[in-house]
């Protein structure tokens, strides 16, 4: 029942996109600005994605295929502040089986608060996220649920110019299965992008280069680090203001830490590989 809750959500967040979305003005170029940018090497932010990985980790295969379908989407706005819906669903599939087996599912609906004022954005989260094993991997590695379940409100401040984004805060979680969880996490990052378009296509498209360093330090694991770190090329509209409207990205990708996949999140990982994403 609560997977299709959160299937549910995300269907209709995706639906309602159009009827959202910023208004153009005469000339054809949107102006609205996004109060909150979407977190460029998050692991676990509601974006579409899909990412080829070369992994070391004790249960997890060494070549995975690393899946997400999500968005935020817009519901209630003022001059400098934004009510929304996020959700995703993020999967890893072990790309060495001859079945291409599922190995994780996790689910995260949450309703994120955003306000903006000059360079300063803030973002007050209150989420849930679900985590569910593969049944060919719980077959073929004779494995058991954890069923990793929790709620929790997150708050992050951002400070950006025109190239830097430098932005941290943290997690607590109220609620939570297993129940011996540890509610902490203290979470941060640094992103880099190109102010101005690197490659231009005429009016199809602009290209900039982007890089992002995510960290995470969870409780649960006596405060490890885990740190993601992306690169790469991000085409934009070039009709859209700065953040805002959709985007492609192709980008190189490195992990090491606590794994950022619910079921497995007390094993080690470490990861490289390449992935592309899409942002409406």
């Amino acid at each position: 029942m609560e997977t299709k809750l959160v299937r549910a959500l995300l269907v209709a967040a995706l639906v309602s996109y159009r009827g959202i979305g910023a208004q153009a003005p005469m000339d054809g170029t949107r102006t609205e600005t996004v109060v909150f940018a979407p977190l460029l090497a998050d692991p676990q932010e509601p974006q579409f994605f899909a990412s080829y990985l070369w992994a070391r980790s004790p249960r997890l295969a060494s070549r995975l295929g690393s899946v997400g379908l999500g968005q935020t989407i817009g519901l209630v706005r003022g001059r400098d502040w934004q009510l929304a819906i996020a959700a995703g669903v993020f999967s890893e599939f072990n790309m060495q089986s001859s079945t291409t087996d599922l190995l994780n599912t996790d689910y995260l609906v949450g309703l994120p608060l955003t306000y903006r004022h000059g360079s300063l954005a803030t973002r007050l989260r209150l989420f849930h996220q679900s985590s569910h094993l593969g049944d060919e991997y719980m077959v073929h590695a004779n494995a058991r649920r954890i069923d990793l379940t929790f709620q929790a409100v997150e708050l992050l401040v951002a400070s950006e110019t025109s190239r830097w984004r430098v932005y941290g805060g943290g997690d607590y979680v109220f609620a939570h299965s297993p129940t011996d969880l540890k509610p902490g996490v203290l979470h941060g990052g640094v992103e880099f992008r190109q102010p101005r378009s690197w490659l231009r296509l005429g009016r199809v498209t602009t290209g900039r280069l982007v890089a992002g360093l995510d960290v995470k330090s969870t409780q649960d694991r006596g405060w490890q680090l885990g740190w993601s770190m992306v690169t790469g090329l991000e085409l934009g509209d070039p009709s859209a203001a700065p953040e805002s409207g959709w985007r492609w990205s192709v980008l190189l990708k490195a992990y090491t830490g606590p794994a950022p996949y619910g079921e497995f999140y007390r094993d080690h990982v470490s990861s490289v590989g390449v992935g592309v994403g899409f942002t409406l």
